[in-house]
């Protein structure tokens, strides 16, 4: 049975959970619908987390994004109600969604969305020589 778009996000068990360490995910081809004009627009997604108990399953996560292809929404609140769900799913120590809207009418849009655990700080910065 062939893929479909699905709300529904598969979580698994970290396999290191006792360690700090970052899990990234470039989407490149998000697709929404104006909410205004009903054209679409096309961004780019990059999720950035550290775990805590869970990590995000890539199909489900897949079918999820494609989900939102016939939505109407504005970038800010379509940003914003990815992160929700996926931190809402993971329960993460951090989590940062960046969409990186194409150009439209000369305006480029990205929109930066946070969430972090309450109480969890992240390690010190290392710098390598």
């Amino acid at each position: 049975m062939p893929s479909k778009p699905s709300r529904d996000l598969e979580v698994f068990p970290n396999p290191q959970e006792a360690v700090d360490y970052t899990i990234r995910i470039r989407i490149p081809e998000f697709t929404c619908l104006c909410p205004k004009t009903g054209q679409p627009d096309f961004a780019e997604l990059h999720l950035e987390y550290v775990p805590d108990r869970l990590c995000l399953e890539l199909k489900a996560l897949k079918n999820y994004i494609w989900s939102y292809r016939d939505e109407g929404a504005f970038h800010e609140a379509v940003t914003n109600k990815i992160l929700s769900d996926l931190a809402g799913a993971t329960e993460p120590r951090y989590m940062r969604l960046t969409a990186r809207f194409n150009v439209r009418g000369g305006i480029y849009t990205d929109v930066i969305a946070e969430h972090r655990a309450e109480g969890w700080q992240p390690p010190g910065k290392v710098e390598l020589p």
